[in-house]
């Protein structure tokens, strides 16, 4: 997550430092592995509010296998006006004890907090249970030196260093003033896995995460205080680069969050450590050498229309790009390209609603359905790529005056920065693939209430697609289908993020 509310808040935009690439150091034959991400939301919070998070989280740039699926239940709703994290359970040590971790895409370290901890706090209004790791309490973790190779790694990417007792350390600082400080240590992660036709469980892998001695800012505070954070970032110390070295998964993830437009219904979706499959996916690639998730994004067009906005805007350099995170709440785009993108949705609705302006924001009266008013909206990247966005995706419902409902624009404005983020708001009610080894990210419009494709490699070669809300049943051989089959991954689930998961490294 990005420097600012990244460290707990949703509501932040994941925006971490260069690193050295995963595959510099990383590398493996695909394999997957589901993991739970929960999300819980409280306090309603304004948009002003929201928007103020996830600036200052912009601000943050830190400087022969077998296979299995796990499906983890989760909890929570999800709402964007709603202080909301995505988190998940990871079980650390021997014996194995619990923590629930953020998991943010725009940082690449996992940490939890640690006994004696400084400013860490010690109970969540996430009604979940805080628990803090005791590296002299399992039998199986030791510390990382400043000689071990890892931290040698962590270093080139400004995720470690070193202190004068030849210990390999961190310290993340965020945009919010709030901040994190540790030390590296390596211990046992346990999870139950679905290897071909039997259930594994208790099968661990060994990790380097941080441990986490101090905390300040937000990350103090305790109404929606977890664990730590789980990193999902592109660097070598990130989850996905130490697991795929290990050859536990494929060097790709996937995610399909929810929105939260469907009354009780909404909130959830998956997330898994391995590739989704859906027929309707198209892929960008990413912009080589960046430390985030950077696209091309070449136009936007309204109503089929291309806008009138220089495709320099959009340009990858150090102060402009186009960053995908679903760590952000809301979505941001340049100065530039935001005023004639409100200006067109203004305009070809000016007819049917009565336009107002609250707060600074672009708002819309309405008296009859959105998505009958509203022109629908096309990002178009490089490749051919568009991602095409219903009303849903870039407005907000605020509130009701005399019967009539008040919708804004839920894109903001990022002044003096030409920078464009997309987060949870236009990445929702979509599959995100983020083939790391392909070095591309695809999408596809799609209900994440339903169930998903999920393919895995064997250590055969071969290539399954396994329906990963079945797999914990553990069916037999054959009865495992072979063609795709949907994954019920987090289906039905109140609030589920899936992860396949497998054999790993440091999460």
């Amino acid at each position: 997550m990005p420097p600012a509310s990244i460290s707990l808040v949703l509501v932040a935009v994941a925006v971490a430092v260069a690193v050295l690439p995963a595959a510099a150091l990383f590398g493996g034959e695909g394999k997957s592995l589901t993991l739970t991400l929960e999300r819980t939301s409280h306090d309603g919070v304004e948009m002003s509010q929201l928007r103020d998070r996830d600036r200052a989280r912009h601000g943050r740039i830190l400087q022969q296998q077998l296979t299995g699926v796990i499906d983890f239940p989760v909890e929570g709703t999800y709402d964007p006006f709603l202080v909301g994290l995505y988190y998940t359970r990871v079980k650390l040590g021997t014996p194995p004890k619990e923590f629930y971790v953020q998991i943010d895409t725009g940082s690449d370290v996992l940490w939890v907090s640690c006994n004696s901890c400084n400013g860490c706090p010690t109970s969540s209004g996430l009604q979940i249970q805080l628990e803090f790791f005791d590296p002299r309490s399992s039998s199986t973790a030791s510390l990382i030196s400043c000689s071990d190779r890892r931290c040698d790694l962590g270093s080139e990417s400004s995720d470690s260093l070193c202190s004068g007792q030849n210990q390999c350390s961190y310290r993340f600082q965020y945009g919010d003033g709030s901040g994190a400080s540790g030390f590296y240590a390596s211990d046992l992660m346990y999870f139950d896995t679905i290897i071909g036709n039997s259930l594994a469980s208790n099968s661990s892998a060994p990790i380097v995460f941080g441990c986490s001695t101090s905390q300040t800012g937000d990350l103090t505070k305790m109404d929606r205080a977890v664990d730590g954070i789980f990193g999902f970032g592109q660097q070598g110390f990130s989850v996905i680069s130490q697991l795929s070295s290990l050859g536990i998964t494929p060097n790709v993830f996937s995610h399909c969050l929810k929105g939260g437009n469907g009354g009780g219904g909404g909130g959830g979706g998956i997330l898994v450590l391995g590739q989704i499959v859906e027929p309707n996916l198209v892929y960008t690639p990413l912009v080589p050498s960046q430390p985030h998730y950077n696209l091309n994004l070449q136009s936007i067009a309204v109503n089929g229309q291309i806008l009138p906005i220089d495709p320099a805007v959009f340009q990858t350099s150090n102060n402009r790009g186009t960053i995908i995170d679903s760590g952000t709440t809301l979505a941001y785009l340049s100065e530039e390209a935001y005023d004639p993108f409100v200006n067109a949705i203004t305009q070809t609705v000016s007819q049917s609603v009565r336009p107002l302006v609250s707060k600074g924001i672009q708002c819309y009266l309405i008296t009859s359905s959105v998505s009958e008013i509203f022109p629908p909206v096309s990002l178009n990247f490089a490749g051919g790529a568009s991602m095409l966005l219903k009303p849903e995706d870039y407005l907000l419902q605020q509130n009701s005056i005399s019967g009539a409902a008040v919708w804004c624009i839920g894109f903001q404005k990022l002044q003096g920065q030409g920078i464009t983020i997309l987060g949870d708001l236009v990445l929702k009610d979509k599959i995100v693939v983020y083939d790391l080894a392909g070095q591309r990210i695809g999408w596809a419009n799609y209900d994440c209430s339903s169930s998903v494709n999920v393919s895995t490699s064997t250590g055969n070669g071969k290539t399954e697609f396994f329906n990963a809300g079945q797999l914990p049943l553990a069916l037999p051989s054959s009865a495992l289908p072979s063609l795709p089959k949907p994954c019920s991954c987090g289906a039905g689930l109140p609030f589920s993020v899936v992860a396949a998961f497998f054999a790993r490294h440091p999460l």
